[in-house]
């Protein structure tokens, strides 16, 4: 109940970010001083030159929570059998996959065709669009029927 207000917050930020995004077509300057900081640490941390800066930056990307990640190491471990499991990761893996690469394809050939603003609106509209859906599902549906006082 105490962090519900975190909560809707966060997403309103988001919904918020996502709107910036959809209609001046760039990153706030803050955000983009942030991103190019935490690169330039980044490169500072990593030897040869910066080259090792994508490997760190994707191993920690890799180590942030995922719940639909999360999730289907819960199924797999729920298997009855080793093989099973695995096989519950390789589905995951391979549906993952698709969207995982189509996403840097499309924002690639969105970016190739002028300025990169169309790619930047529609990563706005896709954090307005997840950003208002959860906080209608967080407001209006019981969601989460441990975070309502009864």
């Amino acid at each position: 109940m105490a962090i519900r207000p975190v909560w809707t917050l966060f997403h309103v930020a988001a919904m918020v970010l996502g709107l910036v995004l959809l209609v001046r077509a760039q990153q706030p300057v803050w955000l983009e001083q942030a991103g190019k900081s935490v690169w330039r640490k980044a490169r500072g941390w990593v030897g040869m030159g910066g080259k090792g800066a994508p490997l760190l930056l994707g191993t920690v990307w890799a180590l942030l929570p995922c719940g639909l990640l999360y999730s289907a190491l819960l199924v797999a471990a729920m298997s009855a059998q080793a093989l099973d499991g695995a096989i519950v990761m390789a589905l995951f893996a391979a549906g993952t996959s698709v969207s995982m690469m189509a996403g840097p394809w499309l924002w690639l050939r969105l970016r190739s065709s002028g300025s990169g603003q169309w790619g930047v609106r529609l990563a706005g509209l896709a954090l307005a669009t997840s950003s208002a859906w959860a906080i209608w599902m967080g407001l209006f549906h019981n969601t989460a029927p441990w975070c309502v006082s009864g």
